[in-house]
């Protein structure tokens, strides 16, 4: 099977199973693994942030940095189609008591800055829940893998700290986006006061994300990490193959943008009239069914009959997502479905 549902499906390379035969172990909870150490401050220079916490997943370092920010009854502002509003379960309001605010997402993943100045209102107002802290998703799946650019991020950022408001970049794809902007991905967090550096998606590591941010910061998030049983011991097995992805992955991922771009290309090209495609900023191509095409169910289950894996995005959008494991052959494959099945 061609998978193209998600960047996550990648398996671990070569040299990340071999580094963890020599990986260094020691009891996270204890601080004492010195590789989960190296990874931490391997991904906090890359970021330009003082400190880094591994766990597990995007979404616990994103329910951490949430939790961290923000008191209970205060408002998380985010993005309509961002991961914390769509895909995370929920976790900041069930188990922080935060309130999800949804503004309105541009094409380019960053706020309506309008809609955020409204969800900033005065923090003596006593019938509005006050704002612990503003979100931004980058790269952004639900607005096609869009790189949010340094300045629409420092933008938002202005907007936030003038309202005394911290800010969260959940960085998920945030090297993929630095590779599409050609810029470093410290320019991509400049001013926030988080980020979290997802290394199982385009990065090819089979699990794991590193929370950044002040020291202090980073000392309060290890309390919300273990509170949320992200406490690993000897956890530098899979903090070694992290270092790895950081090291060797970011060189390599204009490849998938490259083989998005011609995957949207060829699909544009021959099924135009059925599918709305997108240029893809990244890796994400998303695939909008037009009036008399398939909808995006049929889509992904007629594919599927043909070996290629695709997923739906609500209603009305397919998904491919390129990554590790897919070759230019398997591009050539999908484009064949879809245009066989469109």
């Amino acid at each position: 099977m061609i998978d193209l549902r998600s960047d996550t499906v990648t398996m671990p390379t070569a040299a990340m199973r071999a580094a963890v035969l020599d990986a260094e172990l020691g009891d996270d909870v204890y601080g004492e693994d010195p590789t989960v150490a190296a990874l931490e401050a391997r991904a906090a220079a890359l970021v330009g942030l003082e400190a880094g916490l591994f766990v597990a997943s995007g979404t616990m370092g994103n329910l951490c940095a949430l939790l961290t920010h923000a008191a209970r009854g205060q408002r998380v502002v985010c993005g309509r189609d961002s991961h914390v509003y769509c895909y995370e379960a929920g976790g900041a309001s069930a188990l922080g008591g935060l309130v999800l605010d949804p503004v309105p997402n541009l094409a380019d993943g960053g706020l309506a800055l309008d809609a955020l100045d409204a969800a900033l209102p005065s923090p003596d107002d006593p019938h509005v829940a006050p704002t612990g802290v503003v979100t931004i998703e980058n790269s952004h799946s639900r607005c096609g893998g869009a790189a949010v650019t340094a300045a629409v991020t420092r933008a938002i950022v202005a907007r936030a700290h003038a309202a005394g408001v911290p800010v969260h970049v959940d960085g998920a794809r945030l090297i993929n986006a630095a590779v599409a902007l050609g810029v470093p991905p410290a320019a991509l967090g400049a001013g926030a006061d988080s980020v979290q550096l997802c290394l199982s998606k385009g990065l090819g590591a089979p699990a794991g994300s590193v929370l950044l941010g002040a020291a202090g910061f980073v000392a309060r998030a290890r309390r919300g990490r273990k509170m949320l049983g992200g406490g690993m011991r000897q956890a530098g097995v899979l903090a070694a193959m992290g270092l790895v992805a950081l090291e060797t992955m970011p060189a390599r991922l204009h490849l998938d943008h490259a083989r998005a771009r011609r995957l949207a290309d060829a699909v544009r090209a021959r099924c135009g009239a059925r599918l709305d495609v997108a240029p893809p900023a990244t890796n994400v191509v998303l695939l909008r069914p037009r009036p008399g095409g398939p909808s995006a169910d049929a889509l992904v289950a007629a594919v599927r009959a043909h070996g290629v894996l695709l997923s739906t995005l609500g209603a009305d959008r397919a998904r491919a997502v390129t990554h590790l494991g897919i070759d230019d052959a398997g591009i050539d494959r999908a484009i064949a479905a879809i245009a066989a099945c469109a």
